[in-house]
């Protein structure tokens, strides 16, 4: 599941996770959000509604990723003339300091073996009092993935060792086709040690 993966399946138009519209309860969590120079990222980034809704409402340091390069093109044409910042990158290499990550499921769409590699990374991108907020799916699917499901007990097992669990459940509000299989999540990085830095 390289770039070429994922650029395939964009030219293809086998986008079947793509609702169309930004995500119900990242809409409503922005919506909360007060501070509009909060540095935020969205991974994975997709066809980008969560950036696209943060530009609508002033948000001014908004850094998407993807790596598939016909995407990232066409994502670069939508927002040139928005604060909207879009890189051709794999997440895993990516540096970088942010307020907010926006977690729009891009984590079940890694294989499993790379979660640990996952929050350890984003731990790393997140700046103290940050938050990692967004949803993952509360179901297993049958066939071979992506995306890759999960339940709350693997997640609060996978997390707790580097992130404050704030909120953790399933989610009230989500889109018609993804009711009942969602969790919202709103996670912190636990305090940055000085002996963080021999890990």
């Amino acid at each position: 599941m390289d770039s070429q993966y994922w650029n395939d399946r964009y030219l293809k138009g086998d986008t079947g996770w793509d609702m169309g519209m930004v995500s119900p309860p990242l809409k409503e969590y922005i919506d909360q959000l007060v501070d509009r120079d909060i540095r935020i990222l969205v991974p994975g980034g997709g066809n980008s509604y969560e950036a696209a809704y943060l530009a609508g409402q002033a948000f001014g340091d908004v850094t998407v990723l993807d790596i598939a390069p016909v995407l990232v093109e066409q994502l670069q044409k939508t927002f040139a003339r928005t604060r909207v910042k879009v890189l051709q990158e794999d997440f895993f290499d990516h540096k970088g300091s942010y307020d907010l990550v926006l977690e729009q499921t891009f984590f079940c769409a890694l294989p499993p073996f790379l979660r640990t590699n996952y929050v350890e990374h984003m731990y790393s991108l997140i700046k103290p009092g940050g938050h990692l907020a967004g949803v993952l799916f509360n179901r297993h699917f049958p066939q071979e993935g992506p995306p890759f499901g999960g339940t709350e007990e693997e997640y609060r097992k996978l997390f707790s060792p580097l992130f404050d669990i704030k909120t953790l459940q399933p989610c009230y509000n989500s889109h018609p086709a993804r009711q009942g299989a969602e969790l919202f999540i709103n996670f912190m990085p636990k305090i940055k040690t000085i002996w963080d830095e021999f890990y």
